[in-house]
């Protein structure tokens, strides 16, 4: 028995024709939707990409314990399992974060890897001279990754070599070299459609439209400042992407049948998350609440056991229960006490397997779904704490944590998920869900996820199941006490009116006597919890002096002020971030009204 994984990053569903898109050119996705089983209820968990790939090895939710991060010394790998069981396991990835601080003891489980350069901003091509730019295409990305990605691209200048295609060459070799062997898993994991949507122009040829706006295919994350014309060429940029992830993806099935791998060769196609693309005027991840857009993402799965082309299954799944699948699969001893599940009777029968799917970023909502409802909890109380990094590996994505951070750790227990003492660090998130509020989504009577609305009854009844999602996982204590939960026991009404209610926003004491109107009150304080405490002194003494000088200090006035005196691209993202919340507030009430 074989198997092979496609993996691509920030593959939005609503794009592939399994999922109901009808205008992007994908012919080998629907041939893999006529042979696998499509799955229409698979969410991701932890998020974004290194706590997703954590997930992939270890079966086990880690979004509540630790933010980005490598695999840690605790952490139980099903690829490594593989490996000790006589699975021979490989890995071909064009992915620059397992090549970064927080990703490297990802890629180093299997018996064997193969890099391919270039993505995003990979620090490949050295170069002094800064790099020829797109004129006007500078006013929205500034910083190392926007450089050298320019620094990158005239090396990339055809399809042959650029990352994907490399990848891809190498996942096929392997296979071509080991058709005949068994017991292997070969993981071929590609970046793209992740941004830079950067494309031939054989694929951008495929979507033909009218734009004439600066060079725009690295978009950035928050709320949707792009007009019209260049959201839809931000769309047409990715679908381009997508139509050249396709090319790579029928390269594979055209192996799989040249080589007759489908008798005894599982094939597993998926991704890590999505990515908005002005839906709900959102663009990007991370920032926003997770939306379907960006959760619920696209399963496929043929399974030789089983035999039989083509077909839907409903039940429940997530990113969790592919570690335990691709060891019942292999036949390895399965891990004790995770949260993820074996597929095979969902494959099978369409069999449930899980009652409930977790999902969410590190700081922001903690969300649950049955699968026809979704839950977002937001922190009770807008300081969005107490919040811990739990970690033996103190590293962010491409830095170790700084003196200052573990300059407060101390040593804890987490005994569901470290048989060891680990490192127990404050932690200050990028998002807060405080201000968006706790979410409630009927996906039957809503599907888009537009009309978020309230009902006692099915808030209780999810929290009740997040409790239980979360109590079987062993969350920290202290996630608990921020989202507003007890630690044994029921919610009900009376527990949202006492421990489990929202605390009022209060304006911060030290501005309140400047002329600020409550939209710019409101952005200081959404920036102060976003902001090391640290730092906060100083961020806010620069504003309370702005706030003092002559005229109303408003929203406009505070945009300016962070973009003048943050740098560039941190500015722009601080804009992005309070003017997505101050937005999101300002339709809620109205809707309210």
């Amino acid at each position: 028995m074989k198997a092979v994984m496609l993996m691509f990053d920030s593959l939005n569903r609503t794009f592939l024709p399994a999922y109901g898109c009808d205008w992007t050119h994908l012919p080998n996705f629907q041939r893999l939707e006529a042979r696998c089983q499509t799955f229409d209820n698979f969410y991701a968990g932890s998020l974004p990409c290194m706590p997703a790939r954590r997930e992939l090895h270890t079966g086990k939710y880690n979004f509540l314990h630790r933010s980005w991060g490598p695999l840690e010394p605790f952490d139980d790998s099903a690829i490594e399992r593989l490996k000790e069981s006589g699975v021979y396991t490989h890995l071909a990835s064009d992915h620059t974060h397992y090549w970064e601080d927080g990703g490297g003891t990802y890629h180093t489980r299997y018996n064997t890897w193969q890099q391919s350069r270039g993505q995003e901003g990979d620090p490949w091509m050295g170069q002094v001279r800064d790099p020829e730019i797109p004129a006007g295409s500078t006013g929205h990305k500034v910083g190392s990754l926007w450089r050298q990605d320019w620094v990158n691209r005239p090396f990339l200048d055809s399809q042959e070599k650029m990352p994907q295609t490399q990848t891809v060459n190498n996942g096929l070799d392997f296979i071509r070299r080991n058709a005949k062997e068994d017991r292997w898993f070969l993981q071929i994991e590609l970046f793209d459609p992740h941004e830079p949507f950067f494309a031939p122009e054989k694929f951008r040829e495929l979507y033909p439209h009218a734009y004439e706006g600066v060079h725009l295919d690295w978009p950035n994350y928050g709320t949707n400042s792009y007009d019209d014309a260049a959201t839809a060429h931000i769309q047409k940029e990715y679908a381009a992407l997508l139509s050249m992830c396709d090319e790579s993806l029928g390269r594979l099935l055209d192996l799989f049948d040249e080589k007759n791998l489908w008798r005894d060769t599982m094939l597993i196609v998926n991704t890590d998350h999505g990515f908005l693309l002005g839906e709900k005027d959102w663009m990007g991840k991370n920032i926003m609440p997770c939306y379907n857009e960006i959760v619920h993402t696209p399963f496929f799965i043929w399974d030789p056991r089983y035999g039989k082309p083509g077909g839907r299954r409903q039940a429940l799944a997530q990113t969790v229960d592919i570690a335990p699948t691709l060891l019942g699969f292999f036949g390895a001893k399965p891990f004790e006490d995770i949260d993820g599940e074996d597929l095979a009777q969902v494959i099978r029968k369409d069999r449930p397997v899980r009652r409930a799917a977790m999902f969410g970023t590190h700081g922001g909502h903690v969300s649950v779904t049955d699968g026809e409802i979704v839950f977002m909890r937001a922190p009770v109380d807008s300081t969005n704490g107490p919040l811990y990094d739990y970690t033996l590996m103190p590293t962010h994505m491409n830095a170790r944590f700084k003196v200052e951070e573990l300059a407060g750790a101390e040593l804890a227990t987490l005994p569901k998920l470290a048989p060891c003492p680990v490192l127990k660090v404050p932690a200050i998130s990028y998002v807060n869900a405080y201000w968006y509020g706790d979410l409630l989504f009927d996906l039957k009577q809503d599907p888009m996820q537009e009309h978020p609305f309230s009902n006692l009854e099915t808030t209780v009844r999810m929290l009740n199941l997040l409790c239980e999602v979360m109590r079987r996982n062993g969350a920290p204590e202290e996630q608990y006490e921020r989202l507003g939960l007890p630690l044994q026991g029921v919610v009900d009404e009376s527990w949202l009116n006492g421990p489990g209610a929202h605390r009022e926003f209060q304006p911060l004491e030290a501005i309140a006597e400047t002329r600020m109107t409550d939209g710019a009150k409101k952005g200081v304080s959404i920036l102060m919890s976003l902001t090391p405490p640290e730092m906060q002194g100083k961020l806010l003494g620069l504003i309370k002096v702005a706030a003092m000088l002559p005229g109303t200090f408003n929203e406009d006035k505070l945009y300016g002020l962070l973009k003048k005196f943050l740098p560039t691209y941190y500015g722009v993202m601080a804009v992005n971030i309070i003017g997505g919340y101050l937005k999101y507030q300002t339709t809620q009430t109205m809707e309210e009204k």
